[in-house]
């Protein structure tokens, strides 16, 4: 049997690939490229030292996504498929909720039609809005302040309501917080359209000379330094929660949500100083004011995820820097040549 990863190509799904594929899974990824590249299968071929079981379409379409589960064995569905810049979604809310909602109503609809019970969602930890204060725990009221978050709501409920109606169904909600770093082969790592929404991709491409400087927004936060403060965890990490996430999920019915974070909280002065320190690179930067919408500090409590899934972070925010830079530097361009 298989774990169909939809999206599968993407940053987190790929890395997430390769730790199924070293704990014993077969695998089925399904992407259309709209925000990954052909080249990352090659890739994970030369990491996992195997083929990936790969179709190349959208799982809006529900006549290809119906062939997908029709030709393989499916267990379990890892759900990574989504739009995700949260300023395009300001601009283009209607993208958004169409892409990111109706497509996982159709990724519904044709597990139904197949009996595929299992699925584990990628979320964010976007859905804790901006009321609720850090450290963040599952049990807190769930909002949004952009499309894309709202998104991350409603699939969060909908799957919720889906596993409450079919008592067969498990649901698995993964809130993410701040992935970044990237393989250790430095073959896969996370390549932005254009220039980068996320901040550590921003330090890389500035480290590197494809941007002239990094923008700090605002100071003067109520934090050590000023700057604003996150949970960082390094995608490697954040994959083997997949893994664990999926075995608890194979074991159970129900839904049940869970944060991956390291649950200590990094500010963006502190990250720009450690990427400097590690990689002996110079990362020039200008502070400007506060965007609107940003909090001084967010960060997890992800106990939940050790006591019941065993799985705690483990690399450090070096290891998180050293890994973005390895990635950037032998990819200056991302997967293009």
């Amino acid at each position: 049997m298989s774990i169909l990863l939809t999206g599968g190509a993407g940053f987190i799904g790929s890395h997430t690939a390769v730790e199924l594929i070293s704990a014993g899974y077969d695998i089925v990824i399904v992407d259309n490229f709209s925000n990954s590249s052909k080249e990352v299968l090659n890739r994970l071929k030369v990491i996992t030292g195997k083929k990936i079981h790969f179709y190349n379409g959208s799982i809006l379409d529900k006549v290809f996504l119906n062939n997908v589960f029709y030709e393989n064995d499916i267990e379990a569905v890892i759900h990574f498929a989504a739009y995700k810049a949260v300023g395009e979604s300001v601009e283009q809310p209607l993208k958004y909720y169409s892409n990111n909602l109706t497509g996982t109503l159709v990724l519904l609809e044709v597990m139904r039609n197949h009996h595929v019970n299992h699925i584990v969602f990628s979320s964010s930890a976007t859905v804790y809005g901006m009321d609720n204060i850090s450290p963040l725990t599952e049990n807190l009221k769930t909002s949004a302040t952009n499309p894309y978050g709202y998104t991350k709501v409603m699939i969060e409920q909908i799957l919720t309501d889906v596993a409450f109606a079919n008592k067969e169904m498990s649901v698995t909600n993964l809130r993410y917080f701040n992935p970044i770093g990237a393989h250790e082969s430095g073959l896969i790592g996370e390549a932005p359209n254009g220039t980068p929404n996320n901040l550590v991709p921003y330090i890389s491409q500035v480290a590197i000379g494809k941007l002239k400087e990094l923008s700090i927004f605002g100071n003067d936060y109520d934090t050590p330094d000023g700057t604003g403060v996150r949970d960082y965890i390094h995608v490697v990490d954040l994959a083997k929660g997949h893994v664990a996430a999926l075995k608890n999920n194979l074991k159970n019915t129900g839904s049940a949500v869970f944060n991956l974070g390291t649950g200590h909280g990094y500010s963006v002065l502190e990250l720009v100083k450690t990427f400097e320190e590690v990689n002996h690179v110079s990362v020039p930067f200008v502070i400007k004011d506060r965007r609107a919408g940003d909090i001084a500090t967010c960060y997890a409590d992800s106990s939940k995820a050790k006591e019941v899934l065993d799985w705690t972070a483990e690399k450090t925010l070096q290891d998180m820097m050293r890994d973005s830079w390895r990635w950037q530097s032998k990819n200056p361009n991302g997967y293009q040549s």
